[in-house]
């Protein structure tokens, strides 16, 4: 599927008015369809129910406008309540956590019943004559005939508002719940997690037959870079999605050999190189045109292929709680936590081959390597000055790679771990003075050196064909 109708298709998905609008669709069909049962019944049927009574037109505008109106108020006033309460704790925790509270579905699901209903009755209430109403004849018994009061629609409408009073109870109890700090950053690290499981292991096209320790030790084609276009982005904004499956495609197609130069998250202009096409001879504008609409931009940073952009929530929660001004290590050891389960994550995990091929296994692809290296160093090159300063937080941190260097990954990575570990002692030095504290923290240091160098853990790592 083409990868602008994927993206389109996400956003739709995930906007914020998707699941209001189906229900607003619906309330409108569902007035249709029970107007015109009234329509083909009549209202012969309610005598022949002891505890529903007739309504007259005028009884049932009544009901039909107060049902109208108390729901469309009930939806302006907890709304804006709402908005107040999410504006200041994302003032609190970062605004780029406010799209997860709009593309919340439970949230979505309230306001569309709220609204549903205000429409219902609107659509319903149209429908009601009263004799006064009808066309004159000429004897008041024609007149009567002309009334009509929509009996089963007006009591479909009272259970809607019924409905919709204990989706008011509902959302009442998940608002709270929603803007708790603890369940925010536990959505966060839930969603990263999901995203791990869906991206990895990648696969575009067919892995190479020579498998190495490092996927960038794969040559280029000689000359490539002599013999190399480049194609630059058309639009100003975020990289959102990368089509790989449509790259290769193209790539086979007019055997080409296309270098990636960017990455999802990657702010592009139009004078960026999105990558590199070999050879120059055979793109034309039209490839071009089609290589760079594999590049879905959009206005910010979203998670759909983007794996640091939910890194950095939790990274950006983690140093507002660490500030001066907050002072909450706890809400930081929370976001540790969870990026600790991502990173075990991803190292259990094949990351992809940056040199992809064909089937006959020749070069079409080089992306952009993705290392565990590179996500470690998003999570513990940003927090170590902030927590340096905090001694709950940096015993969380120390332990959190002792606890990692454990995990089935290569010898070199175990080192990069020590080496964040080594730097984490350091900075701790520099910004605090209780020797108790700092006593605490160099244990959890020796701790995690003598995990990295466990001849057990070293010979365990070489069956599995990890070690360097």
């Amino acid at each position: 599927m083409n990868a602008s109708i994927i993206t389109l298709w996400t956003r739709v998905r995930d906007s914020y008015w998707f699941v209001p609008s189906l229900l607003v669709v619906g309330s409108i069909l569902l007035s249709f369809a029970t107007t015109a049962l009234d329509e083909s019944l009549g209202s012969d049927w309610i005598d022949d129910i002891d505890w529903l009574s007739t309504n007259q037109p005028e009884g049932a505008r009544a009901v039909l406008s107060t049902v109208a109106g108390s729901m469309i108020t009930v939806a302006g006033v907890t709304f804006s309540m709402t908005i107040l309460s999410i504006s200041h704790t994302t003032s609190q925790i970062g605004p780029r956590l406010l799209n997860n509270f709009m593309a919340d579905k439970a949230n979505q699901f309230t306001l569309g019943v709220f609204i549903s209903t205000f429409i219902y009755c609107l659509m319903v209430l149209r429908t009601v004559r009263s004799a006064e109403s009808a066309p004159p004849g000429s004897d008041p018994a024609g007149d009567l005939a002309g009334a009509f009061v929509p009996q089963i629609a007006v009591v479909v409408g009272v259970l809607m508002a019924i409905a919709s009073v204990g989706v008011l109870i509902f959302f009442i109890h998940h608002v709270p719940e929603t803007i708790h700090v603890s369940n925010i950053i536990s959505d966060v690290g839930k969603g990263l997690n999901r995203h791990i499981d869906d991206q990895f292991p990648a696969r575009v096209g067919e892995p190479g037959d020579t498998e190495g320790d490092d996927a960038t030790d794969a040559e280029m084609p000689a000359g490539f870079y002599s013999t190399a276009c480049r194609v630059d982005s058309t639009v100003v904004g975020y990289l959102e999605y990368i089509d790989g499956d449509g790259l290769m495609k193209l790539a086979v197609q007019h055997d080409l050999v296309l270098k990636i130069q960017r990455s999802p998250g990657d702010f592009v202009t139009p004078s960026s190189s999105l990558l590199l096409a070999s050879p120059q001879d055979r793109i034309d504008d039209s490839v071009s045109k089609a290589l760079a609409s594999r590049f879905i931009c959009g206005v910010q940073r979203t998670a759909t292929q983007d794996l640091r952009f939910q890194v950095n929530q939790l990274v950006e929660v983690a140093m507002r709680a660490l500030s001066p001004g907050v002072n909450d290590p706890f809400t930081a050891i929370s976001c540790i936590d969870w990026l600790q389960a991502a990173l075990e994550n991803l190292a259990a995990r094949e990351l992809p081959e940056s040199h992809r091929y064909d089937e006959d296994q020749t070069l079409r692809l080089v992306a952009t390597p993705v290392t565990f290296a590179a996500f470690a160093s998003l999570v513990f090159d940003q927090l170590r000055p902030y927590v340096a300063a905090d001694r709950n937080a940096a015993l969380r941190l120390m332990a959190m790679l002792g606890d990692l260097v454990v995990q089935p990954m290569s010898a070199r990575d175990q080192r990069l771990l020590a080496r964040h570990g080594c730097a984490l002692q350091r900075e701790c030095r520099k910004a605090q003075t209780d020797l108790r504290s700092l006593g605490a923290i160099h244990k959890c240091y020796r701790e995690l050196l003598r995990r990295s160098h466990d001849p057990a853990r070293r010979a365990e790592l070489h069956r599995r064909g990890a070690a360097t």
